[in-house]
């Protein structure tokens, strides 16, 4: 998508704010307000998702549980329905059916975000197996 110019009169307080916050993370001003607009407004859209990690690897998870990939890729592994899998993974992870449904839920918005997160990991995983079964090798 196109990037397209638009005004925004900041008071002083909060253009400040947004300027030291910005240098902090050493990112444009401009950079910063459009991760928090995006932020923001997902976070009014899908109540109990808060998002955290360094500027440069944000994530959408539940507030104070797991991230939202991270419950999508178990709901992947388990069988069954849609319901009787967040059944299974509530009584794992003892979070209520409710915010799982809203982990899910905000997938569906975002399926290439949750996917790509989900496929780094995957990544990250065989990596590392290939890592271990190298180290055997050497050691064998």
């Amino acid at each position: 998508m196109a990037a397209r110019s638009t005004s925004f009169r900041l008071g002083d307080e909060a253009r400040q704010r947004l300027h030291e916050r910005a240098e902090r993370e050493g990112i444009s001003a401009t950079a910063l307000l459009e991760r928090l607009i995006i932020e923001g407004v997902d976070t009014l859209e899908h109540a109990g998702i808060v998002y955290r990690g360094p500027g440069h690897d944000r994530r959408a998870a539940l507030a104070g549980g797991p991230d939202v990939w991270e419950i999508v890729a178990r709901l992947q592994e388990l069988e069954g329905s849609e319901e009787q899998r967040i059944a299974v993974l509530a009584t794992e992870t003892e979070r209520h059916p409710r915010q799982l449904r809203a982990a899910l839920e905000f997938a569906a918005r975002h399926p290439t975000e949750i996917q790509e997160r989900i496929a780094r990991n995957e990544r990250a995983i065989a990596e590392s197996r290939a890592a271990v079964a190298q180290r055997r090798a050497l050691l064998a």
